[in-house]
């Protein structure tokens, strides 16, 4: 569906999905908004965000193994191959520049984390929790996404941002969940 390699924030918009066709309707709603009455906006195209906080939809399953591993309980990612992950955190530090830019137009960025192969979010869980070894696992056909996303715009209008490292996010959410766990508050509903 997509060319290999980061996928270029003007890259054409080629949904699979009608969760994707209705994001592309929400940047078009925002491009006539501004030519008509020219109020600006700022939007995002985060791929996978991962990190507390993020537990629905499809691309939380990363989290969502996370939070079981905490859990001591088996979960499966359902997909493979890779994804740009990105941490909850540069996604805020991304809200908050856009809240304060004096940008005028319609502007919508891609926000690049790190490419990672799903097979690495397991070895990256098990890493930081080796009591968790065997307790996720992953589907090898991947989503139909780009696997990358090229945040250059982004940075040049908004940044520079720096990105945290997959495996420092990775350890940052198991740490929060442990926390939340032993306090009595790790919700664990979307995984039942």
């Amino acid at each position: 569906l997509y060319p290999p390699g980061p996928l270029a924030n003007d890259a054409p918009r080629l949904p699979a999905t009608h969760y994707g066709v209705y994001k592309v309707a929400n940047e078009e709603t925002a491009r006539v908004y501004w030519e008509e009455h020219r109020i600006a906006s700022l939007g995002f195209r985060p791929l996978s965000v991962y990190g507390p906080g993020r537990d629905f939809g499809v691309t939380a399953a990363p989290t969502l193994a996370m939070k079981s591993a905490i859990l001591h309980r088996t979960y499966r990612i359902p997909y493979g191959g890779a994804t740009d992950l990105i941490f909850v955190e540069d996604v805020a530090r991304a809200l908050l520049a856009a809240a304060t830019s004096t940008l005028d137009g319609a502007r919508v960025y891609n926000l690049h984390g790190e490419s990672v192969p799903i097979g690495d979010v397991v070895s990256a869980i098990e890493t930081a929790r080796p009591e968790a070894r065997g307790l996720i696992s992953h589907a090898e056909t991947p989503m139909p996404f780009a696997d990358a996303l090229d945040d250059a715009r982004y940075q040049t209008d908004l940044g520079p941002a720096p990105r945290t490292a997959f495996a420092d996010g990775v350890r940052r959410t198991l740490d929060e969940f442990a926390r939340l766990r032993k306090d009595g508050r790790l919700d664990a509903r979307e995984l039942t």
